[in-house]
């Protein structure tokens, strides 16, 4: 990997934890949704913060580990977005899908990633 690519991909992860910030505060915020939004806060911004580590890594196997973390923190994103109860703002549909997608082609990306660095 190049600087460049390692730049891009850090700063798509933190544009990918700031939009997922931005669309909740948008939820309205119910018992559920409350617990949800926490969580899917964290985990959103655990992809970006790990792949910050990665890059700062002391071997390739904490490369690789740092890198399955962003994978599975990506995979806990896509399910918290999708428990998010948004029934009275359907408005906010389209973000929740973009969202969801981008958490998808964040985990194929730290996917081909590891198996590329295996």
């Amino acid at each position: 990997m190049t600087n460049n690519s390692n730049f891009d991909l850090e700063q798509r992860t933190f544009i990918f934890a700031k939009a997922v910030r931005s669309y909740c505060k948008k939820v309205s915020p119910n018992i559920a949704n409350i617990q949800d939004i926490k969580q899917v806060t964290r985990s959103s911004g655990s992809v970006a913060a790990n792949y910050i580590e990665a890059n700062e890594s002391l071997s390739k196997a904490d490369f690789v580990f740092r890198i399955k973390i962003c994978r599975k923190e990506a995979k806990e994103t896509k399910l918290w977005l999708n428990l998010i109860d948004i029934q009275d703002k359907p408005e906010l549909n389209e973000t929740k899908n973009k969202l969801i997608d981008e958490a998808q082609q964040l985990t194929l990306i730290f996917n081909s990633i590891v198996k590329k660095s295996s």
